[in-house]
């Protein structure tokens, strides 16, 4: 063989550890959003095992408040099915949905909370005080969890997106992973007009 078919298989050769290295770091990075998307997931599953044991609780003392309680057990009810459809396919559209549910969860357990703050009786009562706990510091664990999922969607959208992996990107089919967005409006975006 003449030097110059030498100098080509080497170079094809290099090119091809290249792709080989590219596509081992895009899928270890797939791995760890998918990592840090578990994480959410065993959190979101802790608060929606509180969640009943929350509203039980405050159901002896809120008989008048039932519409709150049943807002609180729908929407909980509705975020389980919105994270078993993204658990099942982590798409930017279910994502979004999971959001949106929690969300709405969110805002059902805030208004339970507000309300249970009227009742001495309730806020005295020692499992309400420890529930309560509990759902502060599982918040606390998710959105930690949801930061570092966003953090590692952001490393691998970065390695990606850049260029020459950009290639081995598209073409072995490594699409952008969504990231995890807060669900607020519009409106509560703006900044506060503060008037004197």
């Amino acid at each position: 063989m003449s030097m110059t078919t030498w100098l080509v298989l080497g170079g094809l050769a290099l090119v091809v550890a290249w792709a080989v290295a590219v596509y081992n770091r895009l899928v270890t990075l797939r791995n760890r959003i998918a990592n840090a998307y578990g994480q959410i997931d065993v959190q979101l599953k802790r608060r929606y095992d509180l969640v009943p044991n929350l509203v039980e609780v405050a159901r002896g003392y809120l008989q008048h408040e039932a519409a709150t309680l049943q807002a609180v057990i729908q929407a909980r009810g509705q975020a389980q099915g919105a994270a078993d459809a993204a658990r099942a396919a982590p798409s930017a559209a279910h994502l979004g949905a999971l959001a949106a549910a929690e969300g709405a969860l969110g805002a059902g357990l805030g208004r339970l909370l507000a309300v249970a703050e009227s009742y001495p009786e309730l806020k005295a009562d020692a499992a309400m005080r420890q529930l309560s706990e509990e759902l502060a510091s599982t918040e606390n664990r998710l959105g930690f969890a949801r930061q570092a999922y966003n953090d590692q969607v952001l490393e691998f959208n970065d390695e990606a997106t850049q260029f020459p992996a950009l290639i081995v990107a598209r073409l072995l089919g490594f699409a952008a992973a969504p990231m995890l967005e807060a669900t607020r409006s519009a409106q509560e975006r703006e900044a506060p007009a503060v008037r004197f």
